[in-house]
């Protein structure tokens, strides 16, 4: 059997992280802003601390252009802010909420704290923007600041994930299945679903941490160079595929990272066909892992269980066949779950 992983052949070095300069924090105290009914002026502070003027038309909004691709397929626009206005012809889409959701998806485990301005580069949501949601998750008790310049999310936030986690059956369940295969294989074990360009993570197992990252429930990581991201993905009907290949960031993560879409294409009919996955260090120098599809009881798939394991311990052909049977089993195991 032919195994599901990639090797690039030649390997390539990664590039450098781009220096980026960060944007100064606001020092504007937070207050709720009056709304306006027609179109206004803001004043906007240039970076050599002169004015600009901006108009600010609350009726309308600009269509953000799509980004044509190498397959002549139109991109997604990449911000928050272009994301949202993509909706704007729709008379029932809630712009205020999705922004406030933006806001709230701005904070990471890297970043706990943000200042507005912060916020404002990562979304592309003006600053008066930014502000009017901050105040209203601080009353909402979603978020905080401590100096009117640092935000934090609060713990009240977390009910908004508990809400999904408690209603699905496979989250609440699945948790006795992963400690055993975890035991048995002595290896950190997880399961995930795809959410766009992403997989995140609905349960979880941990043995030993072989990542620099600390993953737990909720966890995102790319999809398209994971091994769980990789099983889901090639269950995509080819529409669906083509729209997730359009909107993808290829980013390299390590010298072995497959950044290619044709490549990616090529890997996918494999996983398809032999039913798993294996990732060789592309995430993470060190990390192999292995994902075997969930299925519903129409044969499609719901969600990804996978292994990580160390590469100097755990060869690939350990993973095929000392691994697989094991991942194989619990997922049939977890498939009569969703069901």
């Amino acid at each position: 059997m032919a195994a599901a992983f990639s090797d690039p052949g030649s390997r390539q070095q990664a590039p450098g992280k781009a220096d980026s300069k960060q944007q100064a924090p606001s020092r504007s105290v937070l207050k709720q802003q009056p709304s306006s009914r027609g179109a206004s002026k803001q004043q906007i502070p240039g970076r050599d601390g002169s004015k600009q003027q901006a108009l600010n038309m609350p009726g309308s909004k600009q269509e953000a252009p799509a980004t044509p691709v190498s397959n002549g397929t139109l991109a997604v626009p990449s911000t928050m802010s272009a994301q949202i206005d993509a909706h704007g012809g729709d008379p029932n889409f809630m712009t205020s909420l999705a922004r406030g959701l933006a806001v709230i998806q701005a904070f990471s485990q890297r970043q706990r704290e943000l200042t507005v301005s912060q916020i404002s580069a990562k979304t592309g949501f003006s600053r008066a923007a930014v502000r009017r949601c901050l105040y209203t998750l601080g009353k909402l008790g979603f978020a905080a600041t401590d100096d009117s310049r640092h935000f934090h999310l609060r713990p009240r936030v977390l009910a908004l994930g508990h809400s999904y986690i408690s209603s699905m059956p496979l989250a609440a369940m699945a948790q006795p299945i992963l400690e055993n295969v975890s035991h048995i294989l002595h290896e950190s074990c997880s399961i995930a679903a795809l959410d766009k360009n992403e997989i995140i993570y609905i349960a979880r197992a941990n043995v030993t941490r072989i990542m620099s990252l600390d993953l737990g429930v909720g966890s995102r990581l790319p999809g398209f160079c994971t091994s769980i991201g990789r099983v889901l993905i090639a269950d995509l009907p080819a529409e669906k595929l083509d729209e997730f290949l359009a909107r993808v960031e290829f980013k390299r993560y390590t010298e072995r990272t497959v950044a290619n879409a044709e490549k990616l294409r090529q890997i996918l009919r494999l996983v398809q066909r032999n039913g798993y996955c294996i990732v060789d260090q592309e995430l993470e120098s060190g990390l192999r892992s292995m994902a075997v599809p969930i299925r519903d009881s129409a044969e499609r798939v719901v969600a990804a269980l996978n292994v990580g394991a160390h590469a100097q311990r755990v060869s690939i052909p350990d993973l095929q066949n000392r691994f697989l049977p094991q991942l194989n089993a619990a997922a049939q195991e977890l498939s009569l779950i969703v069901r």
